[in-house]
This record gives structure tokens, sequence and C-alpha cells, in this order.
């Protein structure tokens, strides 16, 4: 199993089971702490011995021994041993601990009432009372199970109250936990659905996607898919806008021309008309192709092979492939590096982008010019200048220059959809690098292309 999805690395499952370690420590603690309490309560002593004495001497009045028994034992129940003495003999017999019966004649003989409680939940009375006969008895009794709530009741409601805090507690941990991860599940839901009408704007809200757990990790998964998702779908209606008002007007042409051919009664002229058309046809192809291949950039589609690549060599090979144009206008192409230097990178697409530079210079140099390729290492990049002696570019349209099918004042001059510069910027930005075209004095355009050194790994 892979480490980083292992449980116990994991965020939320240590919040799920300190949140139940936690419910049931506090289930224990005020669990412990009410039994105690309760317990307390109704073990607590609240005797009323002269009234219970009374209550002795009339059940014997009425009833005699019989009377006598029958309150013995009603008070039994009750947790006390009681009954009445009478010139030093009980009345009826109860059970008395050896110390209490070995103490009671000197209790007894000093004709005082006691009320003794020689340790915590045990108690014993002596008192005194007279019949309606004259007759002086005395009340004995012991108790060490008197309760307020007889046992068996107070089991049970012990039972229940553990129960009822046990499951209070826990639903609301539980909820409390439960909510903490539906909220940002829900929320997620939500903005899945508007994801799904179309709202490509929807994020998830920042106070969910900032949590340091997976729900955290989660939303912010959702808002970079998101975004990403927006970009694309942005993007690739853009290129569609674009193409189809870029192609409008080589399609008006070419119907225009297709329907000159038709009606022409020249063979000679309608060939004209076809050749033309076929030039329509492959300037409307090249740009299609162009557009496509600037549509993969802009969008930072996968599927590009990086590899090390010795820079000087391959702008070396592109050079010697563009002296064929620039020496059919007459111009020199002149060529300086320091010697190989790696990039990291594909090699199809910076051949691309060398391709477009170099044409492009090549494009707006005058006659017999001649047309500047450096290549220098810098500290952590490398920086290819390409420096045309042309009519430069006026400086209110430098920012644009790579703009998408933006054609200066100068592009009269020059044929082209205004798309070269556009992806040899992409290209750069997918190779971690950037291009920038400034003005020189004494004339021309200089392009600067900046690459980031191959890292070595070497010391690794």
């Amino acid at each position: 199993m892979n480490p980083s999805t292992s449980p116990l690395r994991s965020p939320l499952f240590w919040r799920l089971l300190i949140s139940v370690c936690i419910a049931n420590v506090i289930v224990l603690m005020l669990g412990g702490l009410l039994t105690h309490s309760f317990i307390a309560y109704s073990m607590q002593q609240d005797f009323d011995w002269p009234a219970m004495a009374q209550a002795a001497e009339q059940a014997y009045e009425k009833g005699g021994d019989s009377g006598l028994g029958a309150w013995v034992r009603q008070e039994r129940e009750q947790g006390v041993d009681a009954t009445l003495y009478e010139n030093g003999g009980p009345l009826r017999d109860i059970r008395l601990p050896p110390p209490v019966r070995d103490t009671l004649p000197d209790w007894l003989s000093s004709g005082h009432d006691i009320a003794l409680n020689p340790w915590p939940g045990f108690y014993i009375a002596v008192q005194n009372v007279t019949g309606h006969d004259g007759h002086v008895r005395q009340l004995v009794a012991v108790s060490s199970s008197r309760t307020r709530i007889p046992r068996h009741t107070r089991e049970k409601i012990l039972l229940g109250v553990q129960l009822g805090l046990s499951l209070l507690l826990i639903a609301i941990i539980g909820w409390w936990v439960a909510r903490s991860v539906s909220r940002p599940v829900e929320a997620m839901r939500a903005a899945a659905r508007k994801m799904a009408g179309g709202e490509f704007s929807t994020r998830v809200d920042r106070r969910w996607s900032r949590q340091h757990d997976e729900l955290g990790q989660l939303a912010r998964d959702f808002n970079g898919m998101a975004e990403r998702i927006e970009h694309l779908v942005v993007h690739e209606r853009g290129v569609l806008q674009d193409l189809s008002h870029e192609l409008r007007s080589p399609l008006a042409r070419l119907q225009l021309i297709l329907d000159l051919a038709q009606h022409s009664t020249d063979p000679r002229a309608a060939a004209a008309h076809f050749e033309r058309a076929e030039h329509e046809i492959a300037r409307m192809d090249r740009m299609t192709a162009e557009m496509l291949a600037l549509s993969r950039l802009e969008g930072s589609l996968p599927g590009m092979v990086r590899e090390s690549i010795d820079l000087a060599a391959l702008t070396r090979d592109r050079v010697a492939a563009a002296r064929i144009d620039a020496e059919a206008r007459g111009i020199v192409l002149q060529w300086t590096d320091d010697g190989p230097v790696a990039v990291q990178g594909s090699g199809i697409l910076l051949e691309r982008a060398l391709d477009n530079v170099l044409a492009n210079a090549i494009k707006f140099s005058p006659p017999e010019a001649a047309v500047q390729i450096d290549l220098g290492r810098l500290q952590s990049c490398v920086e290819l200048h390409v420096r045309d002696h042309g009519p430069g570019v006026p400086s209110e349209e430098l920012e644009l220059l790579f703009r998408p099918f933006f054609r200066g004042k100068n592009a009269v001059q020059a044929t082209g959809h205004g798309l070269g510069l556009a992806i040899v910027q992409r290209v750069m930005h997918a190779h971690g690098g950037e291009v920038m075209a400034r003005n020189l004095e004494g004339g021309g355009l200089e392009v600067v292309m900046r690459l980031p050194l191959q890292v070595s790994t070497a010391s690794a």
C-alpha cells in the first residue's frame, strides 16, 4: 500500500478517531460524576427519630406484637432495622451488629436519647417514647443502607442515565463531526452541479479549500480542475472564433475565384484562377495548422516529450536550414555561440520556434542585409538573440507583437497570418522560458529568447 494513502497519515482519520475517543472520555467522566452525585444523594440519611419512635409506639398500641412486627418489616424494606425495647428487652428481635448489641444495655439504662453516625452511611439511634398507657419504651434503630430511592429503582435510574448521557454526547459529537464532513462535501456537490450546468467559473468556497485535511485537498483539487476546464473551454471558444474570423476572408476570396473560373471562357484565365484557388487553399491549410499548434500550446495540453537538447547544435542546424531562404534574398546569417549548452524540452517545438523567429527576421530584412544570431550562456539560463536590420516595430506595437493574428503597420511588407511570434511565445512558456522584442538603435528589431539551463544530476 502506498504510504501516502495510509489511514494513519490521514488528518480526517485522526480527527474522527480523536473525536470518538474524546466522546468516550467525556461520557466516562460525566457518567462517573453523575453516578457519584446520584449515589451520594440517594444514600443521604434524613431520619426523624422522634417521629419514627412515635410511629412504632402507635403500631404497637394498635396492633400489639403483630402490629409492631408489621411496622418492623416495613422499615426493614426501607433499609432500617428498628424495634421497641421495654425494660431492657426487645419487643421484636432485630439484627444488631455485635458492638452495638454489647453497648446497647448501657445506652438504654442511661435514659438519654442517642443518635450516632460512627462512620459514613451507618446510623444508630436510641429514642425514648411514652405511650398512652404511660409506659416508657425505647426505639432502637440501626441503618446502613437506607436510601431515598430503593436499590432496584436506583440501579434502573443509573443505567438509564448512563445510556441517555452516552447517546446524547455521542449524538452531539457525531453531529459535529458529520457536519464538518458533510458541509464541504455538499459545497463540492453544489459546485459540481453548477459546473455541469455550464457555470465554469464556479469554485469551492475558500473556507473549505483552506482546510488541512483530505476534504480541503479535494476542494483545492476541484478548484484546480475547474480552473483548468474553464481555461480550456474559454481558450477553445476563442480559438474557434479567431479561426472562423480569419478563414472568412480566404473563403470569400476562394468563392469569388472559383466563380470567376466557372464563368471564364478563356482556358488560360481559368487555369490562372484555379492556381490562385490552390494558393488560397494552401494558405488556409497553413493557417489552420498554425492555429492548431498554437491552440495546443496555449492549452498546455499533455503529451510534450521532454529530453536533453543541445540548443547550440539545434540552433546551428536551423540557421543552416534558413540559409536557403536568406541567400535567395541576398541576406547573410551571422551565427556565434559559446559552445554546447543543454536545455530540457521538446526538440520539435523548439525547432518550430527557431524557424519562426529566423523566418520573421529574414522576411523583414532588406536585401543584402545581415541577420545576427548570438547564443550565450548566463548564470542559470541561456539567451538567444536574433537581430535583423529591418524597419523595426512602432513602440506602441511592441507589447502586441506576440498576440495571435496581430499584424502591425509593417506587416504590409510581407505575407503571414500573425501567428509566428505568438507560437514562439507559447513554446517559450511551455519550456519555462520567455521571449521579448525590442527596437535597437541604428534600426532593426531584436528578439531575445531565454530558456533555463538543464539542471545537472551528476551530484544527485
